[in-house]
C-alpha cells in the first residue's frame, strides 16, 4: 500500500483552459478521502491526473515513494472503478474480473485463487459464469470493484461509481464500499458531486470548486467548521441558508438585524468566535443551517430574543422530519455553487428542518426558535469564516 501526494498540480489545456489550480493533497495511507464539489470544478481532471490519464502540466505526483509525472497508467500501480463500470459484455463475471491478471500473465492458479477470493468478499460467487447484462446495477458494481480489488494495488481510484444506481441501491453500495476499504486497507481517492456521499464515506473530505482546493478535513468539521460561505453552504443538506446582516451593541446587549427582524446573540458566541468582536456595528454574512431552527413546541429551548416570525410558503413531510419553507425580509447571498438554485434577492427564501410532530401547515404564521449559538458568521467581501 502506498500514500499519494499531490503538490502544487496544476492542469491547463492547450487552448489555455486552466483546469485546476496549485491543487495540494496528501492522501494517506490506507486512507479513504473523498474528493468533492459541484459540476465542473475539476474533481474527475485531478482523480484522471493521478492515474495518468490526463497530463500534469506543473507540479509533482508522487505515489508510495515514487514521482510519476512521466509515469504511464499501466505502471502507476494504480486501480481505477469507473462510472460506467466499464465491463466487456462478451465476458462472463470470472473474466471480467480477471481480465488484467491474464494481461499480466498471472500463473493460473494464483488468478483462480485471487478471482475466487474477490467473488467471495463481494458476494458473487453464485455469478462467476454469468454475462454483465444478466446482472443488476448493483451486482455489475460489485464486479467492478472486484476487477479492481484482484489487482491488489497500492492505491483505488474511483470515478462516481455509484452515480448510475438508484437512490436505494446508491445507499447501500456507498456503505459495501467504505466497509470494503476499510477491511482491505488500500489507499482510496473517490470522487463525487453528492456531499452526502462524501460526508458518510470519507476519512476525510476536500472541497473543490472552480480548480480551486477549499478545505480538506473530517466531515464533522467541515460541517462545524466550514472554512468560507461555499463550504458552509455545500456541505449539509438542506443548504445552510444564507443572508446579509448587521451586528449592533446597545445597553451592554449584542443583537443581529435580520431584515426586519432582531435576534439577541449572547456572550458565549463571541467567546466561540472572538474575531466576531471586530464586526460589531459592520455588515456580515449570517449562516443559519436548517436543523438550527425549530418551532417552539419541540425545541429544545425557546429564550426571548431568538425568535422569527414568518409565513409558512410549503411543508415537506419526510417521515422522520419535515423541511418547512418561509421567506425573511432578509436579503439572501450567494453561495457560489452552480449546481444551486438561484434564490438571491431581497427576501430570503429559507428552509428549517422541524420535529416531525410539528403541526406547521402551508399559509399558517408561525415563529421559529434560532439556536443563535450555532450560526455561522462570514466575512462579507473575503467570504471567509469569522473565528
Amino acid at each position: 500500500m502506498a500514500g499519494v501526494v499531490l503538490d502544487k498540480i496544476n492542469k491547463v489545456y492547450p487552448n489555455g483552459y486552466h483546469a485546476i489550480f496549485d491543487l495540494d493533497l496528501d492522501i494517506a495511507d490506507k486512507e479513504f478521502l473523498v474528493l468533492v464539489g459541484p459540476s465542473g470544478c475539476g474533481k474527475s481532471t485531478a482523480l484522471r491526473m493521478v492515474a495518468g490519464l490526463e497530463e500534469i502540466s506543473t507540479g509533482t505526483m508522487t505515489i508510495g515513494d515514487q514521482v510519476v509525472n512521466g509515469v504511464e497508467p499501466k505502471d502507476r500501480d494504480i486501480a481505477m472503478v469507473f462510472q460506467n463500470y466499464a465491463l466487456y459484455p462478451h465476458m462472463t463475471v470470472y473474466d471480467n474480473i480477471g481480465f488484467a491478471l491474464k494481461l499480466a500473465r498471472t500463473p493460473k492458479a494464483e488468478m483462480d485463487e485471487r478471482i475466487r477470493e474477490a467473488s467471495r468478499i463481494l458476494e458473487l460467487d453464485a455469478y462467476l459464469e454469468t454475462k454483465p447484462g444478466q446482472l443488476s446495477g448493483g451486482q455489475r458494481q460489485r464486479v467492478a470493484m472486484g476487477r479492481a480489488i484482484v489487482r491488489q494495488p497500492a492505491a483505488f481510484l474511483m470515478d462516481e461509481p455509484l452515480s448510475n444506481l438508484d437512490a436505494k441501491l446508491r445507499v447501500q453500495m456507498r456503505a459495501e464500499i467504505a466497509q470494503l476499504q476499510k477491511e482491505l486497507g488500500v489507499t482510496t481517492l473517490y470522487v463525487t458531486h453528492d456531499q452526502v456521499e462524501a460526508m458518510t464515506m470519507g476519512d476525510r473530505v476536500a472541497v473543490l470548486k472552480d480548480g480551486y482546493l477549499q478545505q480538506v478535513d473530517t466531515p464533522q468539521d467541515l460541517y462545524d467548521r466550514p472554512a468560507n460561505v461555499f463550504v458552509g453552504a455545500f456541505i449539509g443538506s438542506p443548504s445552510m441558508n444564507l443572508y446579509e446582516t448587521e451586528i449592533s451593541e446597545s445597553d451592554g446587549k449584542t443583537s443581529m438585524s435580520l431584515g426586519s427582524q432582531t435576534l439577541q446573540l449572547d456572550d458565549a458566541l463571541f467567546t466561540k468566535r472572538p474575531g466576531l468582536r471586530d464586526y460589531v456595528g459592520r455588515p456580515v454574512i449570517t449562516g443559519i443551517r436548517p436543523e438550527d431552527m425549530e418551532d417552539p413546541p419541540h425545541a429544545d429551548h425557546a429564550g426571548q430574543g431568538n425568535h422569527l416570525k414568518s409565513t409558512v410558503t410549503l411543508v415537506e413531510a419526510l417521515g422522520s422530519e419535515i423541511m418547512v419553507h418561509f421567506t425573511l425580509d432578509a436579503r439572501a447571498v450567494d453561495s457560489g455553487d452552480p449546481d444551486a438554485p438561484d434564490e438571491v434577492g431581497e427576501t430570503g427564501h429559507t428552509v428549517a428542518r422541524f420535529d416531525p410532530r410539528s403541526r406547521v401547515r402551508i399559509g399558517d404564521d408561525i415563529e421559529i426558535v434560532v439556536t443563535t449559538e450555532n450560526l455561522h458568521f462570514f466575512d462579507p467581501e473575503s467570504h471567509l469564516t469569522i473565528w
